[in-house]
C-alpha cells in the first residue's frame, strides 16, 4: 500500500472516531436542548395561566360579584374557568397546546381529570411538598411533554365546594349538585396541567444534528484534500525523487545527478545524506576506474 493511501487510511480512522465521539454528545446536547426549550415554552404557558388566574380573581370576580343578586351563575368569575377559555381560544391555532385545571371532583365536567391526570394529582396529594411535576407521553399528536402544578382548596373556594346547600343556587341550576362538593381546605384537588409538544423542537434538533455531520464530513473531505496536496509536495514528490534516483545508481546510472535541497526539515536532511553518499559512491567509482 502507498504511504498516502496509509496516510489517507489513518485520516479516514480518526475521524470515525472523532465523529462518533463528537455525534454522541451533540446529539445528546441538541436533544437535552430542545427539551429545555419545549420546558421553557410550558413554564410561559404555566405562567400565562397563573396570571390569568390572579387577575380574574382580583378584578374581575370582585367587579362581577358586586353586580345585583341573580340566580344566573356567571363562570367568568372563576379562575379556572377563565384560564381555561384563554388557553381553549389558543388552541384553535395551536391544537397540540393544551391547558387543563385536571380535578378529581369538579363542578364543571370538562374539568374532570382523565386516568394519566388523575395519577398526576394523586402524587400532588401523595406528597403535599411537591409543587412540580414534569413528564412526558405519547399523544395523537406525537410525543408530549407536561408540566404540572398542584392545586389546593383555600378559604373562598369552600364557599361554593364545601356542601351543596353553601353554594350559590345558579351554580346547583347550572351543574348540579351531585359534584364538585365535599372540598376540604387547603386539600389537593386538581392540578394545572400543560402539554407542550416536542415534535417540532425534537425535528428541529435532528436536522441541525445532521446538519452537523454533513458539516463534519465536508470539513473532513476538505481537509484530506489539502493534507494530501501538501503530503505530495512536502513528503511524497520528494521521496519518489530519492527512490527514483536509488534505482538509477543501482543500474548503474552515475549521471543522475544530485538531488536539490531547498530547507532544513527531516525529507531535505535525508536529500543531503544521499547526496553525500552518492558523491562518495561516484568518488569511489572513479577511483576504481584509475
Amino acid at each position: 500500500m502507498k504511504l498516502l493511501a496509509k496516510f489517507n487510511l489513518l485520516l479516514l480512522m480518526v475521524f470515525v472516531v472523532s465523529v462518533a465521539i463528537t455525534g454522541y454528545v451533540s446529539h445528546d446536547f441538541l436533544q437535552r436542548n430542545a427539551r429545555e426549550v419545549v420546558l421553557q415554552q410550558a413554564r410561559l404557558m404555566m405562567g400565562a395561566a397563573t396570571g390569568m388566574r390572579t387577575y380574574t380573581s382580583e378584578q374581575v370576580g370582585p367587579k362581577l360579584a358586586g353586580l345585583p343578586d341573580s340566580t344566573q351563575f356567571l363562570p367568568q368569575r372563576i379562575p379556572a374557568y377563565s384560564a381555561t377559555e384563554v388557553f381553549n381560544n389558543l388552541r384553535k391555532d395551536y391544537p397540540a397546546y393544551t391547558y387543563k385545571e385536571a380535578t378529581l371532583n369538579p363542578t364543571n365536567l370538562r374539568d374532570r381529570a382523565a386516568d394519566w391526570e388523575a395519577d398526576v394529582v394523586n402524587t400532588f396529594r401523595n406528597d403535599p411538598t411537591r409543587k412540580e411535576f414534569i413528564g412526558e407521553r405519547e399523544t395523537p399528536e406525537g410525543s408530549s411533554l407536561f408540566l404540572a402544578r398542584p392545586l389546593a382548596a383555600k378559604t373562598p373556594c369552600l364557599t361554593c365546594h364545601s356542601t351543596p346547600n353553601m353554594a350559590p343556587p345558579g351554580m346547583l341550576a347550572t351543574y348540579g349538585n351531585d359534584h364538585g362538593f365535599g372540598w376540604n381546605k387547603d386539600e389537593i384537588i386538581a392540578a394545572q396541567i400543560v402539554s407542550v409538544p416536542t415534535a417540532v423542537p425534537m425535528a428541529i434538533a435532528d436536522r441541525a444534528f445532521r446538519s452537523l455531520l454533513i458539516s463534519l464530513g465536508g470539513v473532513f473531505l476538505l481537509t484530506i484534500a489539502l493534507l494530501d496536496l501538501g503530503l505530495v509536495f512536502i513528503v511524497v514528490r520528494p521521496v519518489r525523487r530519492l527512490s527514483g534516483m536509488a534505482d538509477e545508481i543501482s543500474k548503474g546510472n552515475m549521471d543522475v545527478g544530485e538531488l536539490p535541497v531547498h530547507g532544513k526539515d527531516e525529507i531535505n536532511h535525508l536529500a543531503q545524506s544521499f547526496n553525500r553518499m552518492y558523491l562518495s559512491l561516484v568518488k569511489a567509482m572513479k577511483m576504481l576506474e584509475e
